[in-house]
């Protein structure tokens, strides 16, 4: 085990420089943009000063709501209706008419009968 005087770099990173420093390199300008969600909740995020405003998305996601978030705060976006959930019947009538379904249940039992020899 080291000497007392060696556990003055313990948890410090390679190459922080002296203790103390306050400078950790040049910050780059940002601009702050404001979201609201349907519910009120806000949300700020930072872009580069240089982008350009048709850049910037006009919505988010709101990370504590889920919710998309947008830039007029008395505006908010209206969540996307959900669809719900198909069954794998429903997808198959999507692809299929009622007579395509009726041909290929017709040619699924002849052939169970044939399998089983009736």
């Amino acid at each position: 085990m080291a000497g007392q005087g060696s556990t003055a770099i313990r948890g410090t990173r390679i190459g922080s420089g002296p203790m103390g420093e306050e400078d950790h390199g040049h910050h780059a300008e940002r601009k702050a943009v404001a979201y609201w969600d349907a519910e009120g909740n806000e949300i700020v995020r930072y872009y580069a000063a240089d982008v350009p405003d048709e850049e910037i998305p006009a919505t988010v996601d709101h990370p504590q709501s889920g919710l998309p978030a947008g830039r007029d705060r008395d505006n908010p976006p209206v969540p996307e209706k959900l669809q719900a959930y198909k069954s794998h019947l429903e997808y198959v009538k999507e692809r299929r008419t009622d007579e395509e379904a009726e041909t290929l249940l017709e040619e699924a039992l002849t052939k169970l009968r044939e399998k089983r020899g009736e």
